[in-house]
């Protein structure tokens, strides 16, 4: 089993008439919410945060792209990341991930990557996505082209690490005459390749086929989670190999303190905040987004989707978020993880409005009595 802290960077200052003047808090909520001098405040501590997985023992750490919205305030990860693999010198860097339809041209992806691996001397975990659907409003980018549009740049991206430039490409959306990227990683082939999803078949019949690593997009009941790892296991086979535990990850909320009821009081007021909040108008579908197909399951799992979930007791039951002690939270982990199949444990130590200071004590508390005896779990 792996550990990484994972990290959305939040805007924790909505303004009180946030929930009856905005249906969102994505694409269209007004740009002057956001206070540009506490939002330095904010990405200095949130760096902090993450910086502080590597003496606590964590194997890695994650950050990922979002665009236009108070959730995560991380419109480049990149910049963290070039920023952690200066401050860091043992823990994996995933950056989950780059969404690909919305560079042009996709080669700069290829290259920033590049930059980081060698910066970090090969630490990178580079994740390729599509984005979100409000990204496709944000960038006015045509959605009924995002899976076509992100096939080509994938491949593109694996070219440019793997084939000796300068080459040629000539795509339905992406005409370059000269690919050569200076630099290139460190990382041979090339660095690991994790990509999320949210229960797509075609996501993950495509994950499986080129022996990438699948990671559980998080905020579903645990049932959701395990029908699509078994979904990937299945592919897996098709394709002719076992899959590696090591090849799936699960992203989930935690939360530790000396008693349940404790951790309960201290992290309950944060996680409302997030999921009443900072989830309004993330699940945004764009015409032509995904397939029919996979829409009637997506369709199915929202049924599930921690926006509609209301108390505590259906919170614990979904295991929408691991909250308790250090002894109920390690044995609840551990059935879970061990239910899943999974070798990659991605957690929020941070959610919503959580400050600073419990935020760190969940992260140490979580290091010290909860981690090492997972370490050695089987999935």
């Amino acid at each position: 089993m792996q550990f990484f802290v994972f990290h959305l960077m939040p805007w924790d200052r909505l303004p009180d008439d946030f929930d009856e003047k905005y249906k969102s808090a994505w694409t269209w909520l007004p740009n002057s919410t956001f206070e540009p001098n506490h939002g330095g405040e904010l990405y200095n501590r949130y760096l902090d945060e993450l910086v502080l997985a590597e003496p606590l023992g964590f194997d890695g750490v994650c950050v990922n792209e979002h665009h236009q919205n108070a959730y995560g305030t991380m419109p480049s990860p990149n910049l963290m990341a070039a920023i952690l693999a200066r401050q860091t010198k043992r823990v994996k860097i995933a950056v989950v991930g780059n969404a690909l339809p919305l560079y042009n041209p996709p080669t700069r992806v290829a290259e920033e990557f590049a930059m980081i691996d060698c910066i970090s001397g090969g630490r990178l975990i580079a994740g390729l996505v599509v984005g979100g659907g409000p990204e496709y409003y944000s960038f006015t980018v045509n959605p009924t082209f995002a899976r076509e549009m992100y096939t080509e740049a994938m491949d593109l991206v694996l070219r440019c690490w793997t084939e000796p430039g300068p080459f040629e490409h000539y795509g339905n959306h992406w005409k370059l005459k000269y690919v050569n990227p200076w630099p290139r990683p460190i990382q041979e082939p090339h660095p690991p390749i994790w990509i999320p999803g949210a229960g797509s078949r075609e996501t993950i019949e495509m994950v499986a086929a080129r022996r990438f690593s699948y990671m559980g997009i998080p905020y579903f009941h645990i049932d959701f989670f395990q029908r699509n790892f078994d979904m990937f296991r299945e592919a897996c086979e098709k394709n002719g190999y076992t899959a590696d535990p090591l090849q799936l990850g699960w992203l989930c909320p935690i939360y530790v303190a000396d008693t349940d009821e404790q951790a309960w009081a201290e992290y309950e007021p944060h996680f409302n905040y997030f999921r009443e909040k900072l989830l309004k108008g993330l699940v945004v579908f764009p015409p032509g987004y995904t397939t029919p197909k996979s829409m009637i399951g997506i369709n199915q799992a929202l049924k599930q989707f921690l926006l509609n979930v209301e108390t505590r007791e259906e919170i614990e039951k979904g295991a929408y978020a691991i909250v308790g002690s250090p002894e109920t939270v390690r044995d609840r982990l551990a059935e879970y993880s061990k239910r899943l199949g999974v070798g990659n444990l991605l957690g929020l130590f941070q959610i919503g409005t959580l400050p600073a200071e419990l935020t760190k004590k969940n992260m140490r508390l979580f290091a010290e009595k909860v981690m090492p005896a997972l370490r050695g779990a089987a999935p």
